[in-house]
């Protein structure tokens, strides 16, 4: 395995599960497994580029592992791969994706895939990723009317149309056209996305 490869760390407690989802990814990444939170930590340097990261581990929960992480100042993009309903606690959570167990092996990749992705855009659009990611999430969780009346939804809502209305503002780092694409489809911006292709 090519030492450029890039590299996920694996973080789950239940062994069985923890090695499947090492054998998905080995086609394409080198991999490192901790089978808890503790072990995590000791496992995570700045060659970590993903991490993926379950909720509910007896030693050191997910949640208290991804504050580590973020304490650290580690820049690795981090996935939540749990059974934990997404409630509005996630909004104000350092992650960057979450995906709700039972997982299947392609969710595994194309979240891995988009995460190594976003590590080469700069802060705001990483940070309009995440935003975006809760929101969908919170979306597919909760009735509407419990939407409008939670402060933490309204003000992600609100932080996320002022990053959006600024990504123009971005678009020039991207050297490839299908990068640009990929930030638009991956936000759900659709209408923009027509325009970028209408211009083509």
């Amino acid at each position: 395995m090519s030492a450029d490869q890039p590299l996920v760390l694996i973080v789950e407690d239940e062994p069985d599960l923890a090695d499947l989802y090492a054998t998905w990814l080995r086609e394409n990444c080198r991999v490192r497994v901790a089978y808890g939170g503790h072990e995590a930590l000791d496992e995570l340097d700045e060659d970590v580029d993903v991490v993926l990261l379950d909720r509910r581990m007896p030693d050191l929960s997910g949640d208290e592992a991804l504050a580590e992480i973020r304490n650290r100042g580690f820049e690795c993009r981090v996935a939540m791969v749990t059974a934990v309903e997404p409630d509005f606690d996630i909004v104000a959570m350092g992650f960057d994706d979450y995906l709700v167990k039972p997982v299947s092996k392609e969710a595994l990749e194309d979240t891995v895939d988009n995460l190594l992705l976003r590590n080469s855009y700069d802060d705001g659009v990483q940070e309009l990723f995440s935003l975006a990611s809760k929101k969908a999430l919170l979306e597919s969780e909760k009735e509407s009317i419990a939407l409008e009346e939670n402060e933490e939804y309204r003000e992600l809502d609100a932080r996320l149309s002022e990053l959006r209305a600024d990504l123009d503002e971005t678009l020039h780092q991207f050297d490839e056209e299908r990068d640009i694409a990929a930030v638009y489809r991956d936000l759900g911006d659709n209408s923009a996305f027509e325009n970028l292709e209408r211009d083509e």
